[in-house]
């Protein structure tokens, strides 16, 4: 598996097996193949939202148009998945690792040969420009993958991976991991699904940044980190994530990042808990978002 990963895919032929459930199609030039109104997965187009119909998908927080069909993403359809109880089943080839908080687990450039499940604590994912500018570009929590670029043919880490917390993951070998992921369908399929809902993801935050302010995107990023879902409940946010992290997953200034907080303190959507500065998140931020 992993010596064929970067060999082009005839998909044209593999479609051609299924013998029901799909169709060919022919589109002129600019015509839609699919609106806001039918399949719903990304438009420019602003569509009217309210409270009920902000969700939490997975780790991500979004609105959805109420006639749109609900995607059912990895979290949801893995509740009952033990990915620790599958994973303990591979012979060789992993090790399960204990990080302290602020060690570095791999660095952008190095050599991509492993992938990671994050057993405990918080990992975050770090982009560094030629020019030394840095982007955060995930905080991943228990439960999660990082690291699989490798299984794609990815010989280079594109990202640095650095423990927030004291952490305990699993490293696996990238050829392990295509082996069983091979030899294990039913393994391999919900590992498909993971991927899919880390997609969805992305395309939420690439919308996000593409067509929110950044007052809107930061209130979107405190709901995600406070992990919110549940209508009048607050929750504590890292304290180790400072105004400086999230302007760099924001994509904007400290100090823009500091007005917007200081502002959503006044309005009782933010406050500071405990000598350690934690952050608490309150359900009345998503007002900011909805607030058209």
């Amino acid at each position: 598996m992993a010596k064929t990963k970067s060999q082009p895919v005839d998909w044209e032929a593999a479609l051609a097996g299924i013998a029901g459930g799909n169709a060919v199609l022919e589109n002129a030039a600019n015509h839609d193949i699919c609106s806001n109104q039918t399949d719903g997965v990304m438009t420019s187009k602003r569509i009217p939202i309210d409270a009920s119909t902000f969700s939490k998908k997975g780790d991500a927080v979004m609105a959805r148009n109420k006639n749109q069909p609900g995607i059912i993403t990895a979290n949801q359809k893995n509740q009952s998945v033990d990915w620790e109880a599958l994973l303990a089943g591979i012979n060789g080839g992993k090790t399960i690792v204990e990080y302290t908080a602020n060690r570095t687990i791999y660095q952008q450039g190095e050599p991509a040969d492993s992938i990671f499940y994050l057993q405990l604590g918080k990992v975050k994912l770090t982009v560094t420009s030629q020019h030394g500018k840095e982007a955060i570009v995930a905080i991943l929590g228990a439960g999660e993958f990082f690291g699989e670029g490798c299984l794609a043919g990815q010989m280079l880490r594109v990202s640095t991976a650095v423990a927030m917390t004291d952490c305990t993951f699993a490293r696996i070998e990238r050829t392990r991991m295509a082996r069983m992921l091979h030899e294990q369908h039913n393994i391999s399929e919900l590992f498909v699904t993971h991927l899919l809902s880390r997609n969805i993801r992305y395309e939420e935050d690439l919308v996000d940044q593409l067509f929110n302010s950044s007052e809107k995107r930061l209130a979107r990023i405190l709901l995600l980190l406070a992990h919110f879902g549940k209508e009048g409940r607050s929750e504590s946010v890292l304290p180790r994530v400072n105004q400086e992290h999230l302007a760099q997953m924001v994509g904007t200034t400290r100090s823009r990042v500091s007005h917007f907080m200081n502002k959503f303190k006044k309005l009782g959507f933010v406050d500071y808990d405990g000598p350690m500065g934690g952050l608490k998140v309150h359900s009345g931020l998503l007002s900011v978002i909805l607030h058209e």
